[in-house]
């Protein structure tokens, strides 16, 4: 399914990712869809990360651990996790047709980041609940 987003609804989800995530102290939170296609970014300023190959990357991980799910018998998994040395990236799936990437250091709690990337996905839902589907 494609989506139509206004100017409005792009502002919405650019509030929603800086106020509840990006304000935790992540250094770069990404919206994407699920062919890598990005939807909105936002980083602390201090990150030199390619988004365009992370989003291309990250949408393919995540539709090979999907498949991964399909094998053993599971619908799919809703988040996944890589811990790094110094940086971390958690995925989670947003309704069926996007992904938020969030990368982090440890000075952030896992746990609190999962709670307020569930609230984020919440928020995000009725944004997109909003869009024209074509």
């Amino acid at each position: 399914m494609s989506y139509i987003l206004d100017q409005e609804q792009l502002e919405g989800i650019e509030e929603v990712l800086q106020k509840d995530l990006m304000d935790l102290g992540l250094k770069c939170v990404i919206l994407i869809d699920m062919a890598g296609n990005i939807i909105a970014n936002l980083d602390n300023g201090q990150v030199g990360h390619d988004v365009y190959s992370l989003a291309a990357l990250a949408a393919g991980n995540f539709g090979a651990v999907c498949a991964m799910a399909a094998i053993i018998g599971e619908d799919d998994f809703a988040l996944l996790f890589h811990k790094g040395k110094s940086e971390n990236i958690h995925f989670s799936k947003v309704m069926d047709d996007f992904l938020l990437v969030t990368i982090f250091g440890n000075d952030v709690s896992l746990g609190y980041l999962r709670l307020k990337v569930d609230e984020s996905i919440t928020k995000l839902g009725k944004i997109f609940e909003t869009t024209r589907q074509v």
